[in-house]
């Protein structure tokens, strides 16, 4: 039997997961680390810290698992995008990581667009500039901290620096590059026109690889010090939720997933690229070789939930410590208690602005449609149901590009509540499954080391074996039309509220 490992270097901490080569976990650990905000609006994390912690994870895992290290056959990492790491010669880091939640760069995004134009910006990375995005950041070190700038040789992103840990190999792959606005995303390689006007040289880049390609292998040092065998393959891995893709089976054309975190994405797999002139999806290159994937973000999901949770379900929260339940058990309960459409009134799910489909930072939360004949239990469900309109704006992006869905699969904290996956089916019209596994990018990882381990041949072909469905919502034929006409009406309320939100928000 044959096994891998799958680092996941995230925002709150590394999760790495030891698999058989079926899937099964032999042993999990996760470290978490601090972020430093210096400012407001800076976001910064040590990658000594995310060094660190898989160093002590892998160890961890390795030594729970009771597996022989010689059956140990590659590592895959996944890791949160955008992050900046800058080497010296020497290969120490030389400031803290700029990581993708910062938003410092707004004048550099202006330079961006001002040196290259909005236009040539999405014919070659397939978005707009972006605050959020390393290119900005890579700028910002420039313009701001030229000393640095001037000492650096290597930049890498976050989980690239931990393959160099591994490996010594200075490599990235191409869905977390996609990510650094410096991709050729058609071409699948560094832009040198966008490198040339923006005056960065490429040999401070690392190597493009697909994600399930070889980029290195384990050092000596590195298998001494986490008990593996030297040589063990390292992969390319891949960015967080192309990671997750993986693992939730998302490697072929009509798939797709959808996961209801504190934002809310969908996620689908395409193997013809496909860009959104008007930039309200991200395109970016799929681990999965020769494909793409466009994704749609609402900021305000599990979110909104949260908000209404804390401010307004302090009976639930007691009932639920009481009966040793999750308070969003409770509260499911009692909006599946309220019929479709909430009694007439629509939330609008706009607590952080919103950016899929109207990138307007200025709009704000609204509940549509309030009487005194509502309570709360139609308000808890109206903001489910808001959430849910959202998130099918997203798909109307998507179909709008030529891209069909019709296997969904639903994952993060709202994934697991019975109601809010049937809202999805019936808005979506298609069903929306659940897998069995909850490891996600880890799992995604380690799926693309089993295939440059040469475990599995593809992978598709890994996915198949291993990805397991667990539940399956269908759509309701009765519930659709009614749900569609709700819809409908929700796409009228932004367009009709766009100057005021503008307004209010000068005031």
């Amino acid at each position: 039997m044959a096994y891998v490992i799958g680092v996941d270097c995230g925002t709150s901490g590394t999760k790495t997961v030891l698999f058989r080569e079926d899937g099964i976990v032999m042993a999990s650990d996760t470290i978490e680390y601090p972020m430093y905000q210096p400012q407001n609006g800076y976001a910064e994390q040590d990658p000594i810290d995310w060094k660190n912690a898989m160093i002590r994870t892998i160890q961890s895992v390795v030594s729970k698992s009771g597996v022989s290290k010689e059956e140990i056959k590659g590592i895959g990492i996944s890791g949160q995008m955008h992050g900046l790491v800058m080497l010296d010669g020497n290969n120490h880091v030389l400031r803290k990581s700029i990581i993708w939640c910062d938003q410092r760069t707004a004048k550099e995004v202006d330079q961006m667009n001002r040196v290259v134009g909005q236009k040539k910006w999405m014919e070659i990375t397939a978005n707009p500039a972006l605050t959020g995005w390393t290119a900005a950041k890579i700028l910002w070190v420039r313009n701001n901290e030229p000393d640095i700038y001037e000492k650096c040789r290597h930049i890498l992103l976050p989980k690239d620096y931990l393959r160099f840990i591994l490996t010594g190999e200075y490599a990235t792959e191409v869905s977390d590059a996609s990510g650094m606005q410096l991709l050729d995303i058609a071409k699948r390689c560094w832009s040198d026109e966008l490198l040339k006007l923006l005056e960065i040289d490429k040999s401070l880049l690392a190597k493009v690889y697909e994600s399930c390609e070889v980029t290195g292998n384990l050092t000596r040092e590195m298998a001494d010090l986490l008990g593996l065998c030297e040589g063990i393959v390292v992969v390319g891995g891949a960015g967080d939720n192309a990671a997750a893709a993986v693992g939730t089976g998302v490697v072929q054309d009509g798939k797709a997933f959808t996961t209801i975190g504190t934002s809310g994405v969908v996620f689908a797999h395409t193997s013809n690229m496909a860009i959104d002139p008007k930039g309200r999806v991200h395109t970016c290159c799929a681990a999965v070789p020769n494909s793409w994937h466009v994704m749609g973000v609402t900021q305000g999901a599990g979110l909104s939930l949260k908000w209404f949770r804390d401010n307004f379900c302090d009976a639930e929260k007691q009932t639920a410590t009481l009966m040793d339940v999750d308070p969003y058990y409770l509260m499911d309960q009692e909006a599946t208690q309220v019929p479709i459409g909430s009694n007439r009134m629509l939330y609008m799910p706009y607590l952080m602005g919103e950016r899929t489909p109207h990138l307007d930072p200025n709009a704000r939360g609204v509940f549509f449609g309030l009487s005194a004949m509502h309570t709360k239990r139609d308000m808890l469900r109206a903001v489910m149901e808001g959430v849910t309109y959202s998130l099918r704006d997203c798909i109307e992006v998507f179909r709008e590009m030529g891209i069909s869905i019709d296997d969904m699969m639903a994952c993060g904290g709202g994934g697991t509540s019975p109601l809010w996956r049937s809202m999805l089916a019936d808005l979506y019209n298609c069903p929306v499954k659940t897998v069995s596994s909850k490891e996600g990018p880890s799992l995604g990882v380690a799926i693309l080391a089993s295939v440059g381990a040469g475990i599995y041949d593809s992978v598709p072909q890994a996915c198949k074996a291993i990805v397991k469905t667990d539940k399956i919502q269908n759509p309701q034929d009765e519930n659709v039309s009614v749900y569609e006409s709700y819809y409908q009406l929700y796409r009228e309320i932004y367009p009709a509220l766009k100057a005021s939100f503008t307004k209010l928000s000068s005031l």
